[in-house]
């Protein structure tokens, strides 16, 4: 009977044996145990861009814990991107991300064809041929900045029924970085948003020329305050268009902060209307996950596919509205608001661009567009597309 007993728990032993050696040549050939991600970041998490950024860093942290290992680098120049993309490569890491907008990712990867390079879209990729081990994404912004409209929209309504302002007076103001079509796009969005509600609204944009320069946006957005504008929203990465906006309400001007990427609460509790929110998390996710169960990204992600390049709006949850001000904002505006994301969550996205409008770019007046039959942003990209300057409607203030 004992010899019964012993070989029934050695052949338990040897089976339990096998399943523990097939386990490991399993997951040796499947799922790391362990992996390390870098993040590289064009500034600090002191600027709205990069602290939005840095959400997935921590969301990464909290999913994966110990089985990841994270390495930063914030305030990283264009064009000193070399030297801290290769530091990230020496320590070893499996996949690396980055906000800034410099082309030496894209030309130093094939150097590193282990590691996966996963940059924000700086260019239509389309036509562009990449190396198999690099990556772009983007949120689809245009859908954010048409629904901040449409509480900017809302706000302005009500200040022209309680007799504040006169219809005339529906101008809107934009500090924006550069001309470039990512930005264009944003704030041509952004002024369709308004005019779904006030057809009368018109935008004066201004350009900076430069990413963040607290000192001459705030200027720039005094100046626009004091012009008449009543809604002021911008594409710049510091907090000074909150800033200005708070402090001209607290002398009761009648004006409001619509804000981009960080929510503006506790700064301008007294004019901010609302946040339109570009959201990392989920690709970068993805991404870390793909990397860890050796898959491609562009197989793992939740969203639309353009080769080695992903975009997604609402539906995906790579765009996001935050922190509507219930004390400042319309009567109805969440109501309004909800109503266009649902749109975009179905798949309905025609009708931001489109209407009786005429466009023209800005760098070939030749080059003109009728939207009477629409325009589609994000069909082919995920970088925005759109650059052109709607006649009538806005005016690029010098």
């Amino acid at each position: 009977m004992k010899r019964v007993y012993i070989t029934t728990a050695l052949s338990c032993l040897v089976i339990l044996a096998a399943f523990v050696g097939l386990f490991k040549l399993m997951n040796l050939s499947g799922r790391k145990e362990h992996i390390k991600v870098g993040f590289v970041y064009d500034n600090d998490e002191s600027t709205a861009y990069t602290y939005n950024f840095s959400l997935a860093k921590d969301a990464v942290e909290k999913k994966y814990g110990e089985q990841v290992e994270i390495f930063t680098s914030s305030n990283v120049l264009d064009e000193d991107m070399e030297e801290p993309l290769r530091e990230m490569a020496d320590k070893g890491c499996d996949i690396i991300f980055f906000n800034g907008y410099s082309e030496l990712i894209r030309k130093l990867a094939p150097e590193y064809p282990d590691i996966q390079f996963c940059q924000t879209s700086y260019m239509d990729m389309s036509d562009q041929t990449v190396p198999e081990n690099y990556h772009s994404f983007k949120g689809e912004a245009y859908q954010g900045r048409y629904v901040s409209g449409i509480a900017a929209g809302m706000k302005i309504e009500q200040l022209i029924s309680d007799g504040i302002i006169k219809e005339d007076q529906a101008i809107v103001g934009f500090v924006a970085a550069f001309p470039t079509s990512e930005v264009i796009s944003g704030y041509t969005a952004f002024i369709l948003g308004v005019r779904s509600v006030v057809p009368q609204a018109v935008i004066r944009v201004s350009y900076t020329g430069t990413w963040s320069n607290y000192a001459l946006e705030k200027s720039y957005v005094k100046k626009m305050i004091d012009d008449g504008c009543v809604i002021i929203s911008h594409h710049t990465d510091t907090i000074a268009s909150a800033v200005a906006c708070e402090e001209a309400s607290s002398k009761g001007v009648p004006v409001y902060y619509v804000g981009l990427n960080q929510s503006m609460f506790e700064v301008a509790p007294g004019s901010s209307l609302v946040t339109a929110r570009l959201c990392w998390e989920p690709y970068i996710l993805s991404a870390v996950e793909a990397v860890m169960s050796n898959r491609r990204i562009e197989s793992v992600i939740s969203g639309t596919v353009h080769g080695s390049d992903a975009s997604a709006g609402f539906e995906d949850g790579w765009v996001a509205m935050d922190d509507l001000n219930l004390q400042v904002a319309a009567p109805g505006t969440q109501e309004a608001m909800d109503k266009a994301i649902e749109q975009f969550k179905r798949g309905n996205v025609s009708f931001v661009f489109k209407g009786d409008y005429t466009g023209v770019n800005p760098d070939d007046p030749s080059d003109t567009i009728d939207l009477k039959n629409g325009y589609t942003e994000n069909k082919n990209t995920s970088y925005p597309t759109f650059h052109y300057i709607l006649s009538d409607i806005v005016t690029v203030v010098e």
